[in-house]
């Protein structure tokens, strides 16, 4: 088990490098071919020329490519120094850079909107893993029935309507009208019971979509299980259905849904953008848009390289979860 976890976070720490090496080329490189020369972007058009060097000096765009790409790496694990000539500014690990437009460390911005994005996809994540789960098993040993129909318009329901409808939906039913919650993000620490009222709402317009589509992958996924060999071999040794769905038929049920969970929660952390716009919460997913409408790129950049590493952690986790529910994972 040990040698499995080594050789996991080992290709954690090589996808990151990759990541890195990608967003680095992406958000760097990219814009000097086709013309465009970040400096320029940092200090506006109407800049004079000797402006634009000094910034370029300072941030270290006339250097060599891999020059640029080891500082960038530098400044992500112990920070960076900027420094023109004449005064030097330290940017503390991690190191994403200034804003183009705020002139802000990028990494305390994300700070400030990660809890948002956070709170929203955790509480999400919630409801649709138990909800889509439950309504998948029970619509599977129901097949053909009214409560398996049911289920399942109501699973093609939440996959086909979009977000910004439900979310919009339950705006004006639940908040203008009725008037229960405002929607709006209370940070946990000042109010629990405000940031748990007030995010139920996002919290479930999120999940309707996901958990539509979990109910259908546990129903196809549990439908094929239970007509396996050995969930027959267990119900001719006399156990009960109970044990028979819970012990063996669920645990093989678990595994790609696992997979699915962990791209769509690391994916989520990195920004759910339509129910942040939505609801007008200020999290990553606003972020990013805020900064592609600008062309803000360290900023981009820096929502970019969270929502990778997120993506990367979560498939980690998945994949020692595979070690825990799937003993011959650790024997491969």
């Amino acid at each position: 088990m040990l040698v499995y976890i080594v050789r996991r976070l080992v290709t954690v720490v090589v996808m990151l490098l990759v990541v890195t090496l990608a967003t680095f080329a992406v958000f760097f490189m990219v814009p000097k071919l086709t013309g465009t020369d970040p400096a320029l972007m940092y200090a506006g058009r109407n800049t004079d020329p000797a402006s634009i060097e000094g910034i370029r000096e300072k941030l270290g765009l006339d250097e060599p490519v891999l020059v640029q790409y080891g500082e960038f790496v530098k400044g992500i694990v112990a920070g960076r120094d900027y420094d023109d000539g004449v005064e030097v500014t330290h940017c503390p690990a991690p190191c994403f850079g200034y804003s183009f437009r705020t002139e802000q460390e990028v990494w305390p911005v994300l700070q400030d909107r990660l809890p948002v994005t956070a709170s929203l996809a955790g509480g999400a994540a919630v409801l649709w893993l138990l909800g889509g789960v439950a309504v998948g098993i029970v619509s599977a040993l129901r097949k053909g029935t009214v409560l398996d129909r049911a289920a399942m318009i109501g699973a093609l329901a939440g996959v086909s309507l979009p977000i910004y409808f439900t979310g919009m939906l339950g705006l004006a039913v639940f908040s203008y009208q009725l008037g229960w919650t405002s929607a709006q993000y209370v940070p946990f620490m000042d109010d629990p019971g405000g940031w748990f009222t007030n995010l139920m709402l996002p919290w479930i317009t999120l999940a309707f979509l996901y958990a539509a589509m979990y109910a259908r992958l546990t129903r196809a996924t549990m439908l094929e299980v239970m007509s396996e060999d050995y969930i027959r071999t267990a119900r001719a040794k006399g156990l009960k259905e109970r044990t028979v769905v819970g012990k063996h038929a669920l645990r093989s049920t678990m595994t790609p849904i696992l997979t699915i969970f962990g791209l769509d929660l690391g994916a989520l952390v990195g920004g759910a953008v339509l129910t942040e716009s939505t609801y007008s919460l200020h999290g990553l997913g606003d972020l990013a848009v805020t900064a592609i409408r600008g062309k803000d790129l360290p900023m981009i950049l820096g929502v970019t390289m969270v929502a990778a590493f997120f993506v990367v952690l979560a498939n980690l986790i998945v994949d020692l979860l595979y070690a825990v529910i799937d003993p011959r994972v650790r024997l491969s």
